[in-house]
């Protein structure tokens, strides 16, 4: 074998190792992507199935119940024109609140229920996820 030969299945071998390291990086990133849906989107069907998502909004007045004896609590998270109940087993953030912004991550069940891993309260009074206030605003817009 030339050395020019023996060159280009080496710079082929390299080629080859980059676009499988490439196909790695990029699955493992879209299986760990996670993306933030409204209660209206949610109910529209245009969350995913079966894949972890982020729904947020206002926690409901009056939703908020806890199951006694233990730490499953339920909620619903609303943007004004569309509800999605939610349950959640885990502490809470102090913030938390009926009334407030909430963001919480998991899945939707086959019969509605969202199912939350992690639950996120705002941290001031001032402040709401930037896609939770675009998802209300839309809403309220939506509802008119």
């Amino acid at each position: 074998m030339t050395p020019r030969r023996r060159r280009a299945l080496m710079v082929l071998a390299c080629l080859a190792l980059m676009a499988g390291a490439s196909a790695l990086v990029l699955n493992a990133f879209r299986s760990n992507l996670v993306f933030f849906f409204s209660p209206t989107q949610v109910v529209r069907s245009e969350a995913p199935q079966g894949r972890n998502f982020r729904v947020g909004g206002l926690v409901e007045a009056g939703s908020v119940a806890r199951e006694p004896g233990g730490l499953t609590l339920r909620f619903v998270v609303t943007d004004g024109a569309h509800r999605v109940p939610v349950t959640y087993t885990g502490l809470l953030p102090d913030l938390f609140q009926e009334g407030k912004g909430v963001v919480a991550q998991g899945r939707l069940n086959a019969e509605g229920l969202f199912r939350a891993d992690t639950v996120l309260a705002k941290h001031d009074e001032n402040y709401m996820p930037p896609e939770a206030a675009a998802a209300l605003k839309a809403a309220k817009g939506s509802a008119q």
